[in-house]
């Protein structure tokens, strides 16, 4: 069994993953807070976290609620990190900022499964060659890249390829946080490996820098108040409350991990697919806030951007226009407060009037 682990892990590597582990499926302390998360309403929009198997468990609480036949679970790790700046370097008020896991060439989840599946499929020829007691009456798989009932961040704490850090992103010594995960579980027994340590200590960085105080406790996230949900998974208004604190983010938030110290020296990624798409790093407000329908399917085709809709991108380029300070953006604020979508032009009179205000209370301006 060690040596189909090894085997499992060198396919990893061998396909493009930087880091593999092997994690196991027994109920996992980490997910004892779950339902009381989802009951406290933390899921916000994000309907599908709470989903429930046929007993009404909550599948993502553990993994034997949404595959009891799974005895193990092989996680990989992929670094995206980019020679390009953090988004706590934009200074310029006329740029607005997207993730950096969303600036790349391609659309990381097809990519990662498909990197997946031929693992998969090492793994299933080698147990029916070496292992063919174990292979009957079938081998079973699932492959995921964030788009399964399991918390992978989890699995990965346990699998050994990093810790989970207070931001509650995974951190790898060597690597830093900038990585993409995906898990195989299969009905195939390998032996687990051990957890990686603790290695925040007692920093707070990522805790202290988020602007919207999301970060409520380490490892404690309140998603109605993170920039990432904000502009991704809410759909409707954004609170008025936290606008003025969502600075200039067009789609995500980096801050946490770019303030983290792990990040400091974290190498950048030698997979071409991961290669940035330059006019995406620090885009121009003016040219996201005047898309259309055409231009942001054509801009965005292989993009996560793709999930925040054009509405959800004007409404957060308004948001950035407004926090921006710069009276410039008037004229296509005024634009975006005649659209047709309530939402957008809502958000952008927010904007005119706090541009206005801040002008105001200006001397100098």
């Amino acid at each position: 069994m060690s040596s189909l682990a090894e085997l499992v892990k060198q396919a990893a590597l061998d396909e493009g993953f930087a880091l593999a582990g092997i994690a196991p499926v027994a109920a996992l302390g980490e997910l004892d807070y779950f339902p009381a998360w989802i009951a406290r309403g933390f899921h916000g929009e994000m309907e599908y976290l709470a989903s429930r198997n046929d007993a009404g468990e909550l599948r993502r609480a553990c993994i034997a609620n949404v595959a009891p036949w799974a005895r193990s679970v092989v996680v990989c790790g992929a670094n995206y990190n980019s020679d390009t700046p953090y988004s706590t370097a934009c200074d310029d008020p006329a740029k607005g900022w997207i993730s950096r896991y969303a600036f790349v060439h391609s659309d990381y989840h097809k990519l990662l499964l498909s990197r997946l599946r031929r693992i998969e499929q090492r793994m299933a020829e080698c147990v029916v060659e070496h292992h063919p007691a174990a292979a009957q009456p079938t081998l079973r798989t699932w492959c995921y890249v964030d788009t399964g009932p399991v918390v992978e961040r989890v699995l990965a704490a346990h699998s050994g390829i990093g810790w989970t850090g207070k931001n509650g992103c995974i951190l790898n010594q060597q690597l830093g946080s900038w990585l993409f995960l995906g898990v195989i579980l299969t009905s195939h027994p390998l032996p687990p490996d051990l957890p990686a340590p603790d290695r925040c200590g007692s920093c707070t960085r990522c805790i202290d820098a988020c602007p919207t105080q999301a970060l409520i406790a380490p490892r404690q996230l309140d998603p109605g108040r993170c920039i990432s949900y904000l502009t991704i998974e809410q759909r409707g208004a954004a609170p008025e409350e936290l606008r003025a604190k969502m600075g200039r983010h067009l789609f995500g938030c980096d801050i946490c991990q770019d303030v983290c110290p792990w990040n400091r020296r974290a190498p950048v990624s030698l997979d071409a697919a991961f290669a940035p798409r330059t006019e995406l790093v620090n885009p121009s407000l003016e040219w996201i806030s005047g898309m259309n329908e055409e231009e942001f399917r054509r801009t965005f085709r292989a993009s996560p951007v793709q999930r925040a809709k054009l509405r959800g991108l004007l409404r957060n380029a308004a948001i950035a226009m407004g926090n921006s300070g710069e009276r410039k953006h008037l004229p296509r604020l005024r634009e975006l407060a005649q659209q047709p979508d309530p939402v957008v032009a809502e958000h952008a009179r927010w904007a005119i009037a706090r541009l206005e205000t801040t002008a105001d209370a200006d001397p100098t301006g």
